[in-house]
């Protein structure tokens, strides 16, 4: 992450930063029966200690970084810091025959889209991809249109009990939006 200059990018956060510039995640009354604060929110992972599968933290600027980093298939302004093979194989459909819309490292949008199942905006291409995580966050890039898209959200504060962001669909509105203010724009140039 350094190399990106993600300099607040990083696992165990409360290690690294003052619990003031954190924000807190959950008053967990399920499992750790106190306010998570500075440590991963997945039950899972936090077992373990450090996973990569969920909690990582960041701010909008790093993640935008990063994702553009992914976005350019490995390239970082002028600098090469991942293979462009390598992003290129995490960020296409890995088994698009079989009707599974994963990729290796990221998601992908609908094979074929439907309103009701969609988590992306119905403009998002093909070739995008992105997370969207349980408490509500959302990274997504678009190669072809050039988007690069982040939503940090906290639906689980100060419970899990939130479910709006899911009932009115706010991530792929929010992320359609971008979509339809850019395209907007570019009939009007």
């Amino acid at each position: 992450y350094k190399s990106l200059g993600a300099n607040y990018t990083t696992y165990n956060p409360r290690k690294y930063f003052s619990l003031k510039d954190i924000v807190p995640t959950e008053v967990d009354n399920y499992y750790r029966y106190k306010k998570v604060h500075g440590y991963v929110h997945d039950e899972a992972a936090a077992m373990i200690g450090t996973s990569c599968n969920a909690g990582i933290f960041s701010n909008a600027e790093d993640l935008c970084k990063l994702f553009m980093m992914y976005q350019n298939y490995g390239r970082y302004h002028t600098r090469s810091i991942l293979d462009s093979a390598t992003v290129a194989e995490f960020t296409r459909y890995q088994y698009e025959s079989e009707m599974n819309r994963r990729g290796l490292g990221f998601d992908k949008p609908l094979l074929e889209y439907d309103a009701d199942l969609a988590y992306v905006a119905k403009s998002a291409s093909r070739a995008s991809f992105g997370h969207s995580g349980f408490t509500g966050t959302m990274a997504w890039a678009d190669p072809e249109h050039h988007i690069v898209f982040i939503f940090l959200s906290n639906r689980v504060y100060p419970n899990r009990e939130q479910r709006n962001i899911y009932n009115l669909n706010v991530r792929p509105r929010l992320h359609q939006a971008v979509y339809d203010q850019l395209m907007s724009a570019d009939d009007h140039e």
